[in-house]
């Protein structure tokens, strides 16, 4: 008889907590992707247009760990107006070596949460200069507030801006996210106000149109783009592609579905252009910033080595401190 383990979103807020461990985990699932042969299919998207809706399925096994995740991921971007969440979801974490299911988390998308702004946090630490302390957050959700969060945990962030096409909205982000980090986070009703002398700027929307222009970008600034995880979503002026240093969380995916797939459209790159992946650059095996004035830019999509790392920390953490309910199977 085996036992599965079955973990609550409470439960999981409880025990995983975006913090330093969080950041390191999936800083290693980076590195590995760049080290190791990891098996990493292809996103699976299912799209349902007609309610503004996504359903992404993401997996990768790391060799030498005990178990690998598969996870389903919905975004339904109308949601909030029936005052409900836009995305949900949840990981199976399955035996590397008997494929049995180990752990079911039920997490509503809380520990994808987590591990994207953690890998926007791994993005910073290696991409943005040391000394960044004004952040840019296009956005007001879930992720404008964790992304600034994760910020804090690799940057002296002493001030942040942001804007959102939902101004209102924007405030009272602002005013929350000051409250809970003890630094002023003001929102900003020009998006090119909130960019000007920002140090870092992340953008964390599902937007189908860029929202960020080329020629507002300044030197020394860095960019992580993490809203373009399908091929009509698109935050970046493709030009800003050209205007610096450009690093992947995953080449294959940001060709087929992320703010680069918008360059290459646009003829501003070619297909087969090379790039760092982000892994390589913890890995140093390629440059990542080499400049006090140069302008890096992250492309984050979303990798299922993510998700593993993650699930793999939930429940190794369910373990220690013996949360989740046991099923016998």
């Amino acid at each position: 008889m085996t036992g599965m383990k079955i973990l609550t979103e409470r439960e999981l807020r409880r025990i995983v907590p975006l913090d330093r461990e969080a950041v390191a985990c999936v800083e290693e699932a980076f590195h590995a992707l760049a080290t190791k042969a990891v098996a990493m299919p292809p996103i699976l998207r299912l799209d349902i247009p007609e309610h503004r809706g996504e359903v992404d399925v993401k997996t990768a096994y790391v060799p030498g760990l005990d178990g690998f995740a598969i996870k389903i991921s919905p975004g339904f971007f109308d949601n909030p107006k029936i005052g409900l969440p836009s995305t949900n979801g949840m990981m199976v974490l399955l035996s590397s070596r008997t494929g049995l299911v180990q752990a079911l988390l039920l997490d509503n998308g809380y520990l994808t949460d987590v591990r994207t702004a953690a890998a926007g946090a791994v993005a910073a630490k290696h991409l943005s200069r040391e000394d960044a302390c004004v952040a840019a957050i296009f956005g007001a959700g879930v992720q404008a507030r964790l992304q600034l969060e994760a910020l804090t945990l690799v940057r002296p962030i002493r001030e942040a801006r942001l804007w959102a096409r939902d101004a209102a909205k924007a405030e009272a982000t602002a005013q929350a996210l000051s409250e809970k980090l003890g630094f002023p986070a003001k929102a900003v009703i020009d998006p090119k106000a909130a960019v000007t002398g920002a140090d870092i700027i992340v953008t964390t929307t599902p937007a189908e149109a860029p929202i960020l222009k080329a020629e507002w970008l300044q030197p020394g600034q860095h960019v992580t783009a993490m809203g373009s995880d399908a091929e009509h979503k698109n935050e970046l002026d493709p030009q800003a592609i050209l205007r610096g240093t450009y690093v992947a969380d995953s080449l294959k995916q940001t060709r087929r579905l992320g703010e680069l797939h918008h360059a290459i459209a646009a003829g501003l790159v070619t297909q087969d252009a090379e790039f760092a992946e982000i892994g390589e650059v913890i890995a140093g095996v390629k440059a990542g910033r080499t400049t006090a004035e140069e302008i890096t830019i992250a492309d984050l999509t979303g990798t299922g080595i993510q998700d593993t790392a993650i699930a793999t920390l939930a429940v190794g953490q369910a373990n220690a401190a013996d949360a989740g309910t046991t099923f016998e199977n």
